[in-house]
This record gives C-alpha cells, structure tokens and sequence, in this order.
C-alpha cells in the first residue's frame, strides 16, 4: 500500500468546529496527518485526545499561550524527529516524525511559519523563525529522505497571481533555499509544473498558494500523487479557511499501528 500524508491549517478551532475537523479526518484514509496553526485551547486538545484515545501517534509539542503551532498524527510507529527540539525560536511550528517503510526511515516534518505584515515586530519575528528553521534543519541533517509539508506562508517565484509588494525579498529567498540548501523540491509544482491553485484566498480571484509539500531529491521520484483538497474551505460544510494538501508515495510503511475511529463515542459504557 503507498505511503500517504495530508496537511491541514486548522485555524486554531474551537470545540465545535475541532469536532468537525477530527470527524472529517478520520473518515480520511491518509496515514499522517500534519495540521498547522494549532493551539493550546481545548479544541486542538480535543483533536489530539480522540487520536491519541483511538491508537493513534500523537506529536504534539508544548504551545506557550497564544502561540500557534504544529500536530503529527500518525496511525504508523513513528518517533519524534530530532528537529523539533533543535527549533531555537518559536519551537511549537516545526515538528517532525520517523516512519518506517520498505526503503528505510522517512522524515515527514511539520512548519506552520509565522506569517508577517508591515510592522517590524512581525518581520523581525518571521525572519528570525526562518533562520531558526534553517539551523535546526541543517544541524539534523542525516540520510534519511524528508518530506517537509504545512502552511509556509510564502509564495513561489512567478506566483499567480503576483501579489506585487507583499512579500520582502528574504521571504521568497526562503522558498528558494528550501532547494537549495536543503535539497527539498516543491512536489506539487514538480508533478504539476503550470497548474494554477490555492490554497487560500482573500477573495476568489486573489488566491494565494501558502500550503505546501516539499520532498528530498531522493525522495521526489516517488512522488505519484500531490493536490489540493478544496472541500475543507470550500464545500458545503466550511471546516478551515485554507485547503488540505494530499500526497501519496510509493514506498510502504512497514509498522502500521492498530486503530480505531477517532470520532467514535468513548463515553464510559455499562458492562
């Protein structure tokens, strides 16, 4: 069976909409999820306990208050990747697990990378996040093939649209050296190389293409499957305002763990 991962901004739910976040995961069939922009609040716990109840792995790092951050679910054996605790500056938005599989371990990483506006506290901060991010990941380095996906907030060169102005030269430098020093292609755009989509957007006909999946070299040509699940923000039922981003693989996890329905009642029963 391949290999399949989907990432996820959940927006920082509340209860009622977590609910409908976790029920909607898992009738999904992927075996990791990466869900971006959680938080410490009872709706991203109530996601991380129903997976964790139903067997799941759960990597959810420490979120200091108001922070925002990342969660890895996993229904295969994985161990917390050494990134996270590498992570110098606002640590809770890169995480990262190791999953088996026939062709040797598999990093899949997790960034929710600040997002910034005109202030220099804000650009300070997301400059300061992206060089701890390069850091952490070069100081991790090993052989092991890495599939890094979440909510980057930034755009690739010759984006459609442009988006003039809004992005400051060191921001699109990061999605360029994601390749460059980091061996990481952009596997959607490798699968798809003109398609135009997005993954959120301001208004319909200015969408932004933030949500992304990024695999080693070595680890691209594996790569059979990379789109966009649009539902979550623009079907009948709105989840999120951003889409989920699907990938599959052609390797096999070789430790799945046993399961159950994450949404499932488990509410204390009469024996």
């Amino acid at each position: 069976m391949p290999l399949t991962v989907l990432t996820l901004n959940i927006g920082n739910p509340a209860l009622e909409r977590a609910r409908r976040q976790r029920d909607w995961l898992a009738r999904r069939d992927e075996d990791v999820f990466v869900l971006t922009e959680t938080g410490s609040g009872p709706g991203t716990h109530l996601i991380a306990d129903s997976f964790t109840d139903a067997g799941w792995s759960v990597t959810y790092p420490e979120h200091p208050d108001k922070e925002r951050g990342v969660m890895m679910l996993s229904k295969l054996e994985s161990t917390v990747d050494p990134v996270g605790a590498s992570m110098t500056y606002l640590p809770a938005r890169l995480a990262g697990i190791v999953v088996h599989t026939d062709r040797g371990p598999l990093r899949i990483l997790g960034a929710y990378v600040p997002s910034r506006d005109a202030t220099e506290a804000k650009t300070t901060r997301k400059r300061s996040w992206i060089d701890a991010f390069h850091q952490a990941c070069d100081a991790t380095v090993d052989d092991a093939p890495v599939l890094l996906l979440g909510d980057l907030n930034v755009l690739e060169p010759g984006h459609v649209p442009p988006h003039p102005g809004q992005f400051a030269p060191f921001e699109t430098a990061f999605y360029t050296e994601l390749a460059h020093r980091h061996g990481l292609a952009d596997a959607f755009r490798a699968l798809h190389p003109t398609a135009v989509e997005h993954s959120w957007a301001r208004r319909a006909e200015l969408g932004y293409r933030y949500d992304h999946a990024h695999a080693s070299t070595t680890l691209i040509e594996h790569v059979t499957h990379c789109a966009y699940v649009h539902d979550t923000r623009l079907g009948e039922t709105v989840l999120t305002d951003h889409s989920g981003l699907a990938v599959t693989l052609t390797l096999t996890a070789t430790a799945p763990l046993i399961t159950s329905d994450p949404a499932a009642d488990r509410e204390a029963t009469l024996f």
